[in-house]
């Protein structure tokens, strides 16, 4: 499956509470639950590791989430939770992580640092006007990664934002169904509400605002938000919303990446996933069990180390519809309009796919054109090749693999997210951008291929929103700067700077790239082969 080259994108590392360190350099909130001790670093502060549900562990393993409960004292917020059970985020290797991870990060500006306070920052402060309040679902396959990976400090010093990062459930803790639970609750969505509601409860005790919301994540992240514009119970919880490489009609066909691979969608009907779970208790010993409850019992009862198996964790690693949380399929309910009424940001990057295609080229070679032609039936039909050879004849780019990853990069991320945008704007301001930064930093630890540069790949632009691992050049530096006001302005008034424009029927798409003029608007249907692949799959 797809879902095992997902790349975490690993952040620079949460700054910890320095021992000794003076009551100014650890300020106190007081939350709903308790108050907590964060860090001061000049000119932003952090909370990490507060809890927002209660530990999903024992008898609340595959329950949804249940509130926090309330502490005494100080808790100390100066280094993040747990992160979930997951897999390694490349290569070979154990599961990681505790069932005890909901918890959250909070970094805002830190007005009581004048020297280094923004004039917004100081104008909000002495006004009295709350901030705009950004909440990051991370990215990972719904299998690895965590709030406390990204840093986002820039987006709050630089945008005058209260930024929440969030940890939920993953693979089989996330995503599991059975009938014994009455199908597939979609556990991981539901931790993403509860954080929500958390935000809406404690937002203005950190000086944000919890009315104005917006959630932004990348690849599952991204998912994750096209779960909360269709499911009812996420209503009012937000209200904006920014999806990057991640949308609700995301797919990929057989066999792209790997000779066995089925067909990739990340959204599911709930039968699939409970029938799946039915299979998966079997095998884990827990079928044979008149009593009621007693499957249930023994599934909880297994060690977690037996349940976060590669194969069990990417197996219920796809969201379900059709249950109380998401009664329709995502892709079905944007096209019918049946969506929460609230300004979009969507986009992709250019190269999408070429990070995964990267990590099979060794096995699975595509030497010359004989053996391109082979993908383009293996994945669309024999019917499809002279088509998909008329839209990207193997001549016109450097190599056969460079030609197979432009064919996916449109047909998986980039043309499905311009049909969801379409459907989108019918109803709401929708705004559209592709990251095309072919020199971006390779900050993912992958080695790179040679001949095959991994360009504007999926996840790239990460580090121009997040403190990550990652060297800027100069004018990197600058298109970050420029995003990270773009995303922010969204963030603030619902709508980025003039210059982007509205998407609509003419198709204009935001190409974000460094150096003078490289920030323009292109026809990103018409470059991407969009009606050719809208034709495809409607």
């Amino acid at each position: 499956m797809w879902c095992a080259f997902l790349l975490l994108a690993a952040g620079a590392g949460p700054a910890s509470a320095v021992a000794g360190a003076s009551a100014t350099d650890r300020p106190v909130v007081d939350t709903d639950r308790g108050p907590v001790r964060g860090t001061a670093h000049g000119a932003y502060r952090t909370f990490e590791g507060i809890p927002f549900a209660a530990p999903p562990t024992g008898p609340l393993r595959w329950r949804l989430p249940q509130p926090a409960a309330r502490w005494t004292g100080v808790r100390d917020a100066g280094v993040p939770g747990a992160r979930c059970v997951q897999l390694p985020p490349v290569g070979p290797g154990g599961p990681s992580g505790s069932e005890d991870c909901l918890y959250l990060n909070v970094t805002s500006p830190n007005t009581s640092a004048s020297p280094n306070t923004s004039a917004s920052s100081a104008s909000s402060a002495s006004g009295g006007q709350r901030r705009p309040v950004m909440v990051w679902f991370h990215g990972g396959g719904f299998v690895n990664g965590a709030g406390d990976l990204y840093q986002p400090e820039r987006l709050a010093v630089q945008g005058d934002a209260v930024v929440v990062t969030v940890n939920y459930r993953l693979g089989i803790f996330g995503f599991f169904g059975h009938p014994a639970l009455g199908g597939a609750p979609d556990f991981a969505i539901a931790d993403q509400q509860a954080a929500l509601r958390w935000v809406r409860a404690n937002a203005a005790r950190f000086g944000g605002d919890p009315s104005d919301v917006t959630l932004f994540g990348e690849s599952a992240g991204g998912l994750s938000i096209c779960a909360h514009l269709t499911s009812p119970a996420s209503g009012g919880l937000f209200q904006r919303a920014i999806l990057q490489s991640g949308s609700c009609s995301t797919t990929m066909p057989p066999r792209s990446l790997l000779p066995t691979q089925g067909r990739y969608e990340p959204f599911v009907p709930e039968r699939r996933t409970v029938a799946a779970g039915v299979a998966a208790a079997a095998a884990l010993g827990c079928d044979d069990r008149p009593e009621p409850g007693a499957v249930l019992d023994c599934l909880r009862g297994r060690d977690a180390a037996k349940l976060a198996t590669p194969e069990l964790m990417q197996q219920f690693s796809l969201v379900s519809y059709g249950n109380r949380l998401l009664p329709e399929e995502p892709r079905r309910a944007l096209e019918a309009g049946r969506f929460h009424r609230v300004p979009v940001i969507e986009g992709s990057t250019r190269d999408e796919m070429r990070i995964f295609l990267a990590q099979s080229l060794a096995a699975f070679p595509l030497p010359d054109a004989g053996a391109y032609r082979a993908r383009v039936e293996q994945s669309f039909g024999a019917a499809a090749v002279p088509a998909v050879e008329a839209q990207y004849p193997v001549a016109a780019y450097p190599t056969p693999a460079l030609a197979w990853a432009a064919v996916l990069s449109d047909a998986s991320f980039t043309c499905p997210a311009l049909r969801d945008s379409r459907a989108l704007a019918r109803h709401v301001p929708t705004y559209v951008y592709r990251f095309s930064d072919r020199d971006a930093p390779n900050f993912t630890g992958l080695p790179e291929v040679a001949g095959f540069p991994y360009g504007a790949s999926h996840g790239f632009e990460l580090p121009y929103l997040f403190t990550m691992d990652a060297a800027l050049t100069a004018p990197q530096r600058e298109l970050s700067k420029r995003m990270t006001g773009d995303w922010t302005a969204f963030a603030r008034t619902g709508r980025p700077p003039a210059a982007w424009p509205r998407f609509d029927s003419n198709g204009s798409v935001r190409s974000l790239a460094p150096g003078s003029g490289r920030i323009h608007v292109v026809d990103g249907p018409a470059e991407h082969h969009c009606a050719f692949w809208d034709a495809q799959w409607p």
